[in-house]
């Protein structure tokens, strides 16, 4: 535990659907919900508006259309997250040379190693300028929390909430935590809250009073003892400039069952692929295959090959992958389908040649075994496979959110599509709301497109915090914060 409040959390508020507000002039102030919009599909971000509708993150799709049926559903857009976040990483970097992304949207900042600030006082200050920089270069706000641990800016940064600074004074920890549920502790999901409120502890307070012994028999030696020092408001982990990824993976879930063996096996030869693309951009290299199959009674089936050394190699990735798959039944149907990579490095496997040719042998022993050869039919009629609907066809090619241009209408959105058109709003970020014009899925003006920036002309921060005017953004709290709603 630090002496000052020097250690920073943001979290961008509502990040993805806030981002979506800000690029189509029409959403914003209106409920917006942005996630997988299958039958089976999950909410990613819910708006503040939407929000007030019962919507929140990892609730079904259907059932946030039931509580908000006229709010806009939208397809992710990661491009244009992963832009804004890297303006905002780049603005926390230049407060430390500690800065630990957690997500997207997320990260922890060492002030104190940055010597930006050493005490309350400064602390706040920079905390000010840093949602003042956010909101001109990007246009969005962000949450922020400062204290002497990362734990207790992490509560801070909930409290802030919306569009807020919470600064937790050190000496005030306990007070502050006492009355809070158990669950804001790290560590405490459902399954440990049950088991505490069970035990009679459903507030920080109880977990203090009980003490260590108490919580250690319940929890466990490693457990109960560190959530006992949580408790007290004790938290000495350092903020890490890099966080060691150790595996990269892509998933899909289904709107339908799969039941054809060919389509099941095309699905992970992409998922594969998605996987390496995914791998090359972090500029590493995995030695482990990873394949997921949840089946349509919910048994999740994992398979794993390690290969000879680590490869980026999409060829590899997607032979190891369906090897793995001929050793799972997929006859009842497959709701999702995940490949991953884990042991990952710096490098790629030089002899990739022999390891190629140890799978080309590996498949060949598979065509000895089943009678087949390389240039005979598979025993699945690839006929069989059911061809996606037309409306399916437009949602894949023009997904509800996603940004196009016309030749004639310029730039816009997607509104959405089915019967063989699609809809598109025509407007831009910081425009007054477009015209909505309809056109055939197929007409050659409309185009997909890549997002606009979300502020056509950014403030330089190039010389920041050092010149930076004090923030303008209103009253900061120091013992309260504005709730979420």
């Amino acid at each position: 535990m630090r002496a000052a409040p020097t250690i920073l959390h943001l979290d961008m508020d509502a990040f993805y659907a806030s981002a979506e507000q800000a690029a189509k002039p029409s959403l914003r102030g209106k409920p917006v919900v942005v996630g997988g919009l299958g039958p089976r599909g999950v909410v990613a971000t819910a708006s503040y508006e939407a929000r007030r509708f019962g919507v929140h993150s990892a609730m079904p799709m259907a059932q946030a259309r039931r509580l908000a049926p006229n709010a806009a559903y939208l397809v992710p857009r990661f491009t244009l997250y992963r832009m804004v976040s890297d303006q905002v990483m780049g603005l926390l970097g230049r407060l430390s040379p500690l800065v630990e992304p957690l997500s997207l949207d997320e990260a922890f900042v060492d002030l104190e190693a940055g010597g930006v600030a050493d005490d309350s006082a400064s602390a706040r200050e920079i905390g000010e300028q840093l949602r003042t920089a956010i909101r001109a270069v990007t246009g969005l706000t962000g949450s922020v929390g400062l204290a002497g641990s990362k734990m207790l800016a992490k509560i801070a940064s909930e409290e802030a909430k919306p569009d807020g600074l919470f600064l937790i004074e050190p000496g005030t920890e306990r007070e502050l935590l006492a009355p809070m549920s158990v669950r804001i502790l790290p560590g405490v999901g459902p399954a440990t809250g049950d088991h505490l409120r069970r035990a009679g502890m459903t507030t920080v307070r109880d977990l203090a009073d009980a003490g260590e012994a108490e919580l250690v028999r319940l929890l466990g030696k490693a457990h109960g003892a560190s959530l006992h020092l949580m408790a007290l408001g004790y938290d000495d982990r350092p903020v890490v400039a890099e966080r060691d990824a150790k595996s990269v993976s892509v998933e899909d879930t289904f709107d339908v069952d799969l039941h054809d063996r060919v389509r099941v096996r095309t699905e992970v030869e992409r998922l594969a692929d998605r996987c390496v693309r995914r791998l090359r951009a972090a500029e590493r290299s995995g030695r482990t295959v990873v394949l997921k199959v949840r089946r349509y009674d919910f048994s999740t089936l994992t398979r794993s090959e390690t290969l000879r050394g680590p490869t980026d190699d999409p060829t590899v990735v997607r032979e190891a992958a369906a090897r793995l798959l001929e050793a799972v039944d997929t006859t009842g149907g497959v709701r999702l389908l995940g490949v991953g990579v884990t042991g990952l490095a710096d490098f790629t496997q030089e002899d990739l040649f022999a390891q190629a040719a140890d799978v080309l042998s590996a498949a060949s022993g598979s065509e000895a075994a089943t009678g087949t050869g390389a240039d005979e039919e598979p025993a699945e009629d690839p006929g069989d496979v059911a061809e996606e609907t037309p409306e399916q066809l437009a949602a894949r090619r023009w997904p509800a959110g996603h940004d196009v241009q016309h030749g004639t209408y310029g730039h816009g959105w997607v509104q959405g599509s089915g019967v063989g058109r699609v809809t598109v709003r025509f407007e831009e970020p910081g425009d007054a709301p477009g015209r909505v014009r309809t056109f055939r899925i197929d007409d050659p003006e409309l185009q997909p497109a890549e997002p606009l920036p979300l502020v056509r002309d950014p403030v330089d921060y190039s010389s920041w915090p050092a010149s930076l005017p004090k923030s303008r953004s209103g009253p900061v709290s120091s013992g309260g914060g504005e709730s979420r709603p």
